[in-house]
């Protein structure tokens, strides 16, 4: 009896332990995010560096611009907050939230079916058409019925929401799916492909700063999309406090402010 007794006491401790190790590896996100970027006094934001005029690195001097650099040092000032960025592109975006690399992410994530599927969102404060960027000197493509054409390359950021729309929309013309560490510019330079597609925040950084680019606008309005912040779904109470977020910068007038400053004024959600 006091072998069987001594064995049963072994197994319970070895129970004990394994449980008490299974518990300390797994990450200690229990409960709502809220409480624990209150606990830590830090929230941590997901962005794209790439992303001119919404949350974008100098390549230079490693500092972050765009508006949602300017709203995400809101919310931590809502609520009082520490704000760490972390790198992330629309590539990962699914894996870096639910896998909670960050709290949310921010960086104008056009609300796909796609990722409305995985992730949840707040209410929009922009949106945006496609539009088109090609060469001055282009002869392929010079208004945007030229786009699909039959040989025509036409290049997408992969991830991006562009990617799923011109892969239905295009009937005639060769989709491009353009992967990191390679750029849609750089495509387009080297005439591996005659135009690219991408939304209006982002055609303000070729407008800007490439005297070679050429903006190609729709005609009609072609797939005009709404932005929100993205959280891991399932968390209600994380939820309603970043939605509770975007009603107020809509409100006291910092969104406008923060759209003005970046040049995104016409991609306001009102």
């Amino acid at each position: 009896m006091q072998t069987h007794a001594c064995a049963r006491a072994v197994r319970h401790l070895a129970t004990t332990a394994l449980g008490l190790a299974l518990a300390a590896a797994l990450p200690s996100h229990a409960g709502s995010v809220l409480d624990r970027v209150r606990a830590t006094g830090t929230v941590r934001v997901c962005i794209w560096p790439d992303y001119y005029g919404i949350t974008y690195r100098n390549p230079r001097t490693h500092q972050l611009s765009g508006i949602d650099i300017d709203l995400a040092a809101a919310l931590g000032e809502d609520l009082k907050l520490k704000v760490e960025t972390v790198d992330s592109s629309f590539a990962t975006l699914v894996q870096d939230v639910r896998g909670d690399r960050c709290d949310l992410a921010m960086f104008a994530v056009a609300v796909l079916p796609q990722r409305k599927a995985q992730l949840a969102f707040s209410q929009p404060y922009l949106r945006s058409d496609v539009y088109a960027i090609t060469t001055r000197s282009s002869r392929v493509v010079r208004e945007w019925g030229d786009i699909d054409q039959p040989g025509v390359q036409v290049a997408v950021q992969a991830g991006t929401f562009m990617e799923p729309v011109m892969a239905q929309a295009l009937k005639q013309a060769t989709l491009v799916v353009v992967k990191p560490p390679a750029t849609r510019e750089q495509e387009l330079e080297a005439g591996r492909v005659d135009v690219f597609m991408t939304d209006y925040p982002y055609s303000r950084r070729l407008l800007d700063s490439a005297d070679w680019a050429r903006l190609v606008a729709p005609p009609t309005p072609f797939h005009v999309l709404p932005y929100g912040y993205a959280v891991k779904p399932g968390d209600a109470d994380w939820l309603a406090e970043i939605d509770d977020f975007v009603a107020r910068i809509k409100r006291d007038g910092r969104l406008e402010a923060a759209a003005r400053r970046h040049g995104l004024t016409p991609a306001l959600a009102k």
